[in-house]
């Protein structure tokens, strides 16, 4: 399979899940509104989920990705075998471990991570008690996490991509049919959080028993290439998710602030996210095992080539979809989210932090596309000096951007004490949005530039470069001369936000892919270079191929 067509596949199952997240976050949003309680879950939802995609996801799957595909590159079925049983086992004894910490520890994991809350017993009591029914949510998504990269090596990308669509289904029916039942409504969703982890593992065990592959866990940590695998995770822990760290950073600062603002944080993320995890993450998971082939066969220029290509791509869709969340923030969220008890406030501020958001989505993306070269190689040093730098920029941006906007919204007035100014305004909350997508942008930079030493690093198309932010200006321009202001969306009702919604996307994707084919860029030049496809493999593994 092609990777544009395995890109295609994966993007399209992400659409489809985050299509429902959208759903799911609409349904949220007029049930719960924003109280303490949101604020309360989404904290409480954010740590699992923060180790799920530093540990499952991000180093785990980056180490384990490479190593499996040279034992596959080997032919030797036995040994592919071995390698994913003892893994299996391994993660396993882990993951029991760090799930029985913090269930058990749950009050002190909600301090550690939200200072902020221990100053109001009632989110620090209902944040405890959510995340002790979801941390074992880590210990099932990050094995089918093992599921999906073994899926992935073996060029089945679809059902690993739609596994998240059973999340956003599971409480979106916990919080319609079940929230009644509940002293404090929210707590359905965690239930539906801990349910999905089941069904999401579910979906992919029987994939990988037609292929051979259905894991027996055992005891590894002797296991060569479970050593391996731990050699190359430790230092990926830290390089694979700086973006992750810093969004946690902004979870534990947030909750230092107003009430809500770790809620408005939160939907500003989802809407970024979409592109993000439609377009870079689907680019990422399909290239990363291309790359692994491509060096150890030793085909640099193949190597090099798919970074172009990636890179290519992703400016193509990053940037515009930047410009078009930007210019559409606020419209965007008052037709997703502003029903019932999701106020106009709520709206106002949640679309204030998707425009600082929006700055860094090609930086975001950028990211995810560079990393797999390095860890492809199973260079695993470099990522993380270019994290230790981005995340400490972060932090220091953090303080300096949220001290400049509680001092401009309180007159430079902290006669009350700093923390209590920092509670005390609406939109403080942007600093730690803006910070974020600064330092995506220090990261990527950073990432592109240490390609340089070894040569690899994707040429910059400044000609296609220049095609695009022609297409995305012209975009942009017409979106603010021709889309009505916020104030008029919040008077209008459901049936005309949508309607007005959807033709104001059609109309700027329009104007964009207009100036785009004028300009002279043509789909052929989005088209994979001939010569640099991972060979096709003759089997999909032991056992009988299947499909998934």
């Amino acid at each position: 399979m092609s990777l544009f067509r395995s890109t295609f596949n994966f993007g399209f199952m992400t659409l489809v899940s985050r299509l429902l997240g959208f759903a799911r976050d609409v349904v949220m949003a007029r049930m719960f509104g924003v109280s303490a309680a949101t604020d309360a879950f989404f904290v409480a939802f954010k740590i699992p989920n923060f180790l799920r995609r530093l540990f499952a996801e991000g180093s785990f799957s980056l180490a384990f990705v490479p190593v499996l595909s040279e034992y596959r590159e080997k032919g030797d079925d036995q040994a592919v075998k071995s390698l994913v049983d003892n893994v299996a086992g391994s993660l396993l004894a882990v993951l029991l471990v760090i799930t029985a910490i913090g269930v058990l520890a749950a009050p002190w994991v909600i301090a550690i991570f939200a200072p902020g809350f221990l100053r109001d017993d009632e989110r620090w009591d209902l944040g405890a008690g959510m995340l002790r029914v979801m941390f074992p949510y880590l210990l099932l998504v990050s094995m089918t996490a093992l599921a999906g990269g073994i899926l992935n090596t073996l060029g089945r990308f679809a059902l690993p991509a739609l596994s998240p669509a059973l999340l956003n289904l599971s409480m979106i029916t916990a919080a319609l049919a079940f929230s009644a039942y509940f002293q404090v409504p929210i707590e359905a969703v965690a239930w539906g959080v801990l349910v999905a982890g089941f069904l999401q593992l579910g979906l992919l065990l029987p994939s990988l028993a037609r292929h051979g592959l259905l894991p027996r866990p055992r005891w590894g940590f002797a296991h060569p290439g479970v050593r391996r695998i731990l050699r190359l995770m430790i230092p990926t822990l830290f390089g694979s998710s700086v973006a992750q760290i810093s969004l946690l950073i902004d979870t534990l600062i947030a909750s230092l602030l107003i009430t809500g603002s770790v809620t408005w944080l939160w939907y500003a993320d989802r809407m970024m996210e979409f592109p993000l995890g439609v377009f870079g993450v689907a680019l990422s998971t399909v290239i990363l095992p291309s790359l692994a082939s491509l060096h150890a066969r030793k085909h640099l220029d193949g190597f090099r080539a798919t970074l172009d290509w990636a890179l290519l791509l992703g400016l193509v869709i990053g940037i515009p979809s930047a410009v078009g969340l930007a210019v559409l923030a606020g419209p965007l969220i008052t037709t997703l989210f502003q029903y019932g008890s999701f106020a106009a406030v709520d709206a106002r501020m949640a679309s204030w932090a998707l425009v600082a958001y929006s700055v860094g989505l090609p930086a975001f993306i950028g990211v995810k596309i560079l990393a797999p070269a390095f860890f492809s190689r199973q260079d695993t040093k470099t990522p993380v000096i270019v994290a230790v730098i981005a995340l400490v920029t972060n932090m220091i941006l953090n303080v300096v951007f949220v001290m400049m906007l509680a001092g401009f919204f309180s007159g430079w007035d902290f006669s009350d004490g700093l923390l209590a100014t920092l509670a005390a305004h609406p939109g403080v909350h942007l600093g730690l949005a803006l910070a974020s997508s600064l330092c995506g942008w220090l990261n990527a930079g950073l990432l592109w530039w240490f390609l340089r030493k070894p040569g690899l690093a994707p040429s910059i198309p400044f000609t296609r470069l220049a095609q695009v932010g022609l297409a995305a200006g012209l975009m942009a321009a017409a979106l603010a001369m021709f889309v009505p202001q916020t104030a008029e969306w919040i008077e209008a009702g459901l049936l005309a936000r949508l309607g007005g919604l959807a033709a104001a996307v059609g109309f700027g994707a329009g104007i964009y892919f207009l100036v785009l084919f004028a300009s002279g860029l043509r789909p052929a030049h989005l088209a994979r270079p001939a010569g640099t496809e991972a060979p096709e493999q003759s089997r999909a593994g032991p056992g009988s191929p299947g499909q998934s």
